[in-house]
């Protein structure tokens, strides 16, 4: 399995993002400076893809793939993209609390965590369906680490598309999520440029 052991805030940096959107509340100080060099239309289209395949922790090959799955779906390929991303076991859990940062989240459903349906999974792309219940484990719940994500974790603005309980740990999927309902920065129409060269 590939790991990604880029520094997140020089990597923030240099796509041009906040490190909020994964999670993280720190701020770098510096600056990056590039010499009025003028970015081609395939370096803007380049970076959204780098940037939504970071925020998402996803690697090239199933980020493609996500690519012809929305191509085959109904609407358009770009917003479709979006939902897939999003509709991702472990975004849905960073996106519900459950989780400080996107790669923690990942960590928590490796770990055997979470339970979909009452079934354990432990797949972080597993993609989740309207009305499905996602909650972490009975024998996970007292954990010491469970306590300390809440605690940080629990104020956080959950999307309207998800319904929690924090007290039970428990999530809901109301429905899948629409393009304008994800507060994320991508152009994903240039993504979609890129790919269909």
């Amino acid at each position: 399995m590939a790991v990604n052991r880029v520094p997140v805030l020089k990597r923030c940096r240099s796509l041009g993002l906040e490190p909020s959107y994964l999670g993280y509340d720190k701020k770098s100080k510096r600056n990056l400076t590039r010499a009025n060099r003028k970015v081609s239309e395939y370096g803007l289209q380049l970076r959204e893809k780098q940037k939504a395949k970071f925020i998402y922790g996803v690697l090239e090959k199933p980020f493609r793939n996500y690519y012809k799955r929305a191509d085959r779906m109904k609407g358009l390929t770009g917003p479709n993209l979006m939902t897939i991303l999003e509709s991702r076991l472990d975004n849905v859990i960073f996106r519900l609390g459950f989780a400080r940062t996107r790669r923690e989240s990942r960590q928590v459903v490796g770990h055997k965590f979470v339970t979909v349906n009452g079934r354990i999974v432990n797949i972080p792309s597993y993609l989740v369906k309207a009305g499905d219940v996602i909650e972490i484990r009975e024998a996970r719940k007292n954990s010491q680490r469970m306590k300390d994500i809440t605690e940080v974790a629990g104020g956080r603005i959950v999307p309207e598309w998800l319904d929690v309980d924090r007290e039970k740990l428990q999530g809901t999927v109301k429905e899948l999520p629409k393009r304008e309902q994800i507060d994320v920065p991508v152009n994903e129409m240039l993504i979609v440029e890129l790919y269909s060269k």
